[in-house]
């Protein structure tokens, strides 16, 4: 998704947590996404505050067009961080919840976190009720969402395609 929303990017960067134990998998999915699209992929790292900064300070020389935020806890706790920053560098930039582009940042992708704790409600009734852990199915959240924040579109220059904005869930105006 982000490269639709910047079409003539070459390269695209992705930060990555090296200590989050899904790291290298993330990686992996990058470099064959990025191969998939015929583009060119940084990966930068960052597990610190001052890391991200690092990592960002680095994006001009590498001439990324965009960048795709990894999920884990500890970049979902800076995304104030990583919207301010993105914003001063101009860089759109992709996270995995709703709650980057509601901080500032361009947009994001990922799982409805609403929807993953009710379900979490019926699992902890199933076993309240008194069926077993153990014999419960093993799920996993199939409602995705899109959202996109016109108004940092907008300080970046870009202009959102309207099946994106279409496609999204929610628009923040």
């Amino acid at each position: 998704m982000l490269h639709q929303m910047v079409p003539k990017a070459t390269l695209i960067a992705v930060l990555v947590n090296p200590t989050e134990p899904f790291a290298e998998a993330a990686t992996r999915d990058a470099l064959a996404a990025g191969r998939a699209l015929g583009l060119q992929v940084h990966i930068a790292q960052a597990s610190s505050a001052p890391g991200i900064d690092g990592a960002f300070a680095a994006l001009p020389q590498v001439r990324a067009g965009g960048l795709v935020i990894c999920p884990d806890p500890f970049s979902f706790s800076r995304r104030g961080q990583i919207a301010a920053l993105a914003l001063r560098q101009g860089m759109p930039t992709i996270f995995f919840t709703r709650e980057f582009p509601a901080a500032g940042g361009l947009m994001s992708y990922g799982v409805n976190v609403a929807d993953g704790y009710r379900h979490v409600g019926v699992y902890v009734g199933r076993i309240l009720k008194g069926e077993r852990p153990g014999h419960l199915p093993v799920q996993q959240s199939t409602k995705f969402e899109l959202v996109i924040n016109l108004n940092t579109a907008k300080v970046l220059g870009l202009d959102v395609p309207v099946y994106l904005q279409q496609l999204a869930d929610e628009v923040i105006d």
